[in-house]
């Protein structure tokens, strides 16, 4: 029976690429001249630092358009509270959205079984299982999903006959 998975993957290293690219272009951009700003990879996701919210906005625009070109969809970056650091600064944690959250997970399983197609949908971890008896009803479901509004970049991968 045909099946493929429905994944949310991010690639760690385009990540880090990015944030060095975002690095070099504060580095090099006059209005940043001074300005003690700073992007970091930690565990849980990024950590921005900057001299007040009108950098802050900046770095968010900048660190989007490095992403976009990496082929990483801005979507999977979760902008947290912004904090007051020492002085007027500002830090901003920004988490990584990777794998499938059980939550969305069930929205999804729910959603493609409310479009009455003749497919088997598994939660496996983070990822979704969907089998069918015929190819064009798994490629209707990817055609659902891709036409969905989603917080989250979807993959569709591992596609077998």
């Amino acid at each position: 029976m045909p099946s493929f998975d429905v994944v949310s993957k991010l690639d760690m290293a385009e990540v880090e690429n990015g944030v060095a690219n975002v690095m070099r272009e504060v580095g090099q951009r006059y209005d940043f001249k001074g300005a003690n700003c700073s992007v970091e990879v930690t565990e849980e996701g990024l950590t921005i630092l900057a001299d007040d919210d009108l950098k802050l906005k900046q770095v968010h625009e900048i660190l989007q358009g490095q992403m976009s070109k990496r082929k990483i969809d801005p979507r999977v970056l979760d902008y947290q509270v912004v904090e007051q650091a020492a002085g007027q600064s500002v830090r901003q944690k920004v988490l990584l959205k990777n794998g499938i959250a059980t939550d969305l997970a069930k929205k999804l399983v729910k959603d493609i079984k409310a479009q009455k197609l003749k497919v088997q949908i598994a939660i496996q971890g983070e990822e979704l299982r969907v089998t069918g008896k015929k190819r064009d009803d798994l490629q209707d479901v990817i055609a659902f999903l891709k036409g969905q509004d989603l917080e989250q970049p979807l993959q569709y991968e591992n596609f077998r006959d």
